[in-house]
């Protein structure tokens, strides 16, 4: 499946304010014609939501359309690799994240892309926090009834994901490897869908990015337990941390940043990476991720590669201690 979105320099799917910088005007040579950034995964979720989000700011601080093509499909890497053999010339761009960058090089054998090599850093965008969320069926009202509920009945309870590899995917049997239970795996294509099926009952609970699942819970139709971060969200503070719910030192946010193909020439990923920061220090941009349960993280394309590079080593080992495998 893959479907694309079409963000203009003056409004877009998001309905987001300007950012108040002046739009690059026609005679300089970038961007010469629409943009296109890449969401590696299906519409709705986390990546998705955050793709569309960056791609109308640099829509209105270029002047220039911005397209959204979502292309899902293996973990991400259909999308990943298309970009890394994408022309460097900044007019192809991804949003990247935990899986696409750092989860699938200990995933995939063969990958087709080198998330190290194959990009360059432009912007890291945000850190979300997972959110441990069960249906409304479950009658776990805490991390700790919840551990107790699966000890007592092994395999009875089942989570989604979505997919294989997947940011959600790893997280959960993180939470696994750290609380001695067993949890049945169910993935699906893309996290909306997953989504779907915990409200409706067909899955017992998710561990996800939180704008994927925050809107659900303020609605009443999910439950949640905690959250991934060392520190409790903003979004919704009365949430503890697993860490505090009897974990010490438990954490698995995602994170998200947008990449283009190597080589594409630094002073293209400079002008890049200062649209998308003026955009995240703006306070209504600030303002409107926090409140879906993500962090702007405005910093530089150096940082950005120093993460990924870092996240790489970091879940190497938790795959190989879950058993974790590729569809």
């Amino acid at each position: 499946m893959r479907s694309r979105t079409f963000i203009g320099p003056l409004g877009g799917w998001l309905l987001l304010a300007a950012i108040g910088a002046p739009a690059e005007t026609a005679a300089q040579p970038y961007p010469a014609k629409p943009i296109r950034m890449v969401v590696p995964f299906t519409p709705g979720g986390t990546t998705d939501i955050l793709g569309r989000a960056i791609g109308q700011k640099i829509a209105e601080a270029f002047g220039q359309q911005v397209i959204i093509d979502n292309r899902p499909g293996a973990g991400g890497s259909i999308g990943a690799e298309s970009v890394a053999n994408s022309a460097p010339d900044g007019h192809t761009l991804m949003m990247g994240h935990i899986g696409t960058l750092a989860v699938n090089p200990s995933l995939y054998p063969r990958l087709g892309y080198d998330p190290v090599k194959g990009f360059a850093p432009v912007a890291w965008v945000a850190r979300v926090p997972n959110v441990l969320v069960v249906g409304n069926a479950v009658p776990a009202k805490s991390v700790k009834e919840l551990v107790a509920l699966a000890r007592a009945t092994p395999g009875s309870l089942n989570y989604g994901s979505g997919g294989n590899g997947s940011a959600a995917h790893l997280a959960t049997e993180y939470f696994k490897l750290q609380t001695g239970t067993f949890l049945v795996h169910i993935p699906y294509r893309g996290t909306a869908p997953a989504v779907t099926d915990l409200i409706a009952g067909q899955i017992s609970l998710m561990l996800t990015g939180g704008p994927a699942v925050l809107p659900q819970v303020k609605a009443g139709q999910l439950r949640a337990l905690a959250v991934t971060s060392a520190k409790r969200m903003e979004a919704q503070p009365e949430l503890p941390t697993i860490a505090e719910s009897g974990y010490p030192g438990f954490e698995a946010d995602q994170w998200y940043g947008v990449v283009a193909p190597a080589g594409t020439p630094a002073d293209v990923v400079a002008r890049l990476n200062g649209a998308i920061n003026r955009a995240l220090n703006a306070p209504e941009l600030k303002q409107r991720l926090s409140g879906e349960g993500a962090e702007a993280v405005a910093t530089t394309p150096q940082a950005f590669g120093a993460l990924i590079a870092r996240e790489i080593e970091r879940w190497r080992p938790v795959l190989k201690a879950g058993n974790v495998k590729a569809d």
